[in-house]
């Protein structure tokens, strides 16, 4: 052989999964999928932002997170990308659109602080 060796493409054909008629029964119906979808939204934290709660010794219990979820909520429905929380006595730093915080300060922080690159606040 003295020619050059030629390959061919092949196009990548999708393997054909055959759905049933219940949804697949395996991962559960649309409802329970839809549902693990919405209970993964909560808002999660960097990890910039879980070693400045614990080094400040701030601690969020399920009502903080709660009504964490609900201002980044109503944050999201107003466009806002970054935004301002204040929650009682702390202020978070959120990216709404990835829904997860970056930063916390506590009250002490607060005082002669200035925010930089949000676009909106709430209180919580």
């Amino acid at each position: 052989m003295t020619g050059p060796i030629r390959i061919l493409p092949q196009p990548l054909l999708p393997t054909a999964a055959k759905p049933t008629a219940g949804g697949n029964q395996k991962n559960g119906g649309f409802a329970e999928i839809l549902e693990r979808q919405l209970e993964s939204k909560a808002v999660g934290f960097s990890r910039h932002a879980r070693e400045r709660m614990d080094g400040r010794g701030i601690h969020l219990n399920d009502t903080d997170l709660a009504r964490l979820d609900g201002a980044v909520d109503r944050v999201a429905a107003k466009g806002g990308r970054e935004a301002l929380v204040l929650l009682d006595d702390k202020a978070l730093i959120v990216s709404v659109k990835h829904r997860q915080v970056v930063t916390v300060l506590d009250s002490t922080q607060l005082k002669e602080n200035v925010f930089t690159h949000i676009d909106s606040a709430i209180i919580a």
